[in-house]
């Protein structure tokens, strides 16, 4: 039985008809010239679909099947919790044939909306869909996106076990919500297990398990966020994982207050990749393939093949995974790229077990 509250589904408020719900410009045409019907929608999480992290993947990958099927697509990017509903109604009303909505944050909302509108194909990132909490998704047109990312996670503590100079690693997040913890829990459980094996002593800060850790009590990059991030700093981290989205940014700045030589790992995407000023600070990310199961998702949907059963992503499917070393290649113990190698095959084959409230599903 999980045990976790959700987010409570704000009430819905009317939105007049210039809502800023926006909708994209004509599509490609399709080969045989003819455009479809399908229409796509999607609504974000509040941090927006620029926050370099899961709502921009998602979008990206909701783009992509967009114009692969040469659809026409709505998006809605939400400022804050009280966007979820009416944006989801607004899109029911608008004619939508499949609503995806970005974030476990939305699972209220989206479960509401599907279960009164079942024609719609409803696409849930990050959560379960399952707010009766039992163990069972309250709607059977929803399709729940989720990944397993304490796997990775598990990689990640190893190797900022192996790479940490102070012997201390420092973890925080937004909100304890589970698709958050599960970083933590696999970052924790990949530290205990270098220790094991190394025979070291490399302590985590900022997280203990079973819910206990630091949050920030939001996914906004603000001044709790850096003073959260600096909390962790002052325990001798050099190592840091912020969790939540945007909430990296006050890691950033913490970072640049300290003057030290700190190493941070970004989460969802590769933060190399996504946001170029943390270059010369990302150890490695922890990685959900977000853009392509979304797409995978929005194609079947639009193809008249909707799957509503859960994906679940782990090592083995490559929905989860870390992302390369890159700047701080040269930086690490030559043998870390070898040992992960083993590590993961170990994940993936059974023999090192990797705990998350993922492994029930």
């Amino acid at each position: 039985m999980k045990t976790w509250k959700k987010t409570s589904a704000v009430a819905a408020v009317a939105l007049v008809a210039s809502a800023t719900l926006a909708g994209c410009g004509s599509a490609p045409e399709k080969k045989a010239g003819a455009k479809t019907d399908f229409l796509p929608c999607m609504v974000s999480d509040a941090g927006g679909f620029d926050d370099h992290s899961f709502n921009q993947l998602s979008y990206e990958g909701f783009k992509d099947a967009a114009k692969e099927l040469g659809a026409d697509s709505k998006q809605f990017e939400s400022k804050t919790a009280n966007d979820y509903t009416p944006a989801i109604n607004q899109f029911v009303n608008q004619g939508c044939d499949a609503i995806v909505t970005v974030g476990f944050a939305l699972s209220a909302a989206t479960v509401e909306a599907a279960k009164a509108n079942p024609k719609i194909d409803f696409i849930l990132i990050d959560d379960a869909a399952d707010n009766d909490f039992n163990g069972k998704k309250d709607a059977e047109n929803i399709k729940p996106i989720l990944y397993n990312t304490a796997q990775a996670a598990f990689l990640a503590g190893y190797a900022a076990a192996d790479y940490t100079k102070t012997g201390v690693v420092g973890t925080y997040g937004g909100q304890p919500y589970p698709t958050v913890t599960i970083f933590m829990d696999g970052f924790k459980q990949g530290i205990d297990y270098y220790n094991k094996e190394k025979g070291k002593k490399v302590k985590l800060v900022g997280w203990e398990g079973n819910n206990k850790g630091v949050f920030t009590g939001g996914f906004d990059a603000n001044e709790k966020a850096t003073n959260t991030a600096k909390q962790i700093l002052d325990q001798n981290a050099d190592v840091i994982l912020p969790v939540g989205g945007p909430i990296y940014q006050g890691a950033l700045t913490a970072i640049k207050d300290s003057g030290k030589d700190i190493a941070l790992v970004g989460v969802d995407a590769d933060f190399y990749e996504t946001d170029p000023n943390t270059r010369p600070l990302v150890l490695t990310s922890i990685l959900k393939n977000m853009k392509q199961s979304t797409m995978e998702a929005v194609l079947a949907a639009g193809k008249g093949n909707f799957d509503p059963n859960s994906y679940i992503g782990t090592l083995e499917n490559n929905g989860v995974g870390l992302a390369p070393f890159h700047n701080f290649e040269s930086k690490i113990n030559p043998a870390l790229p070898g040992e992960l190698d083993k590590v993961k095959a170990g994940i993936i084959d059974g023999s090192i077990k990797v705990n998350s409230y993922l492994n029930a599903q």
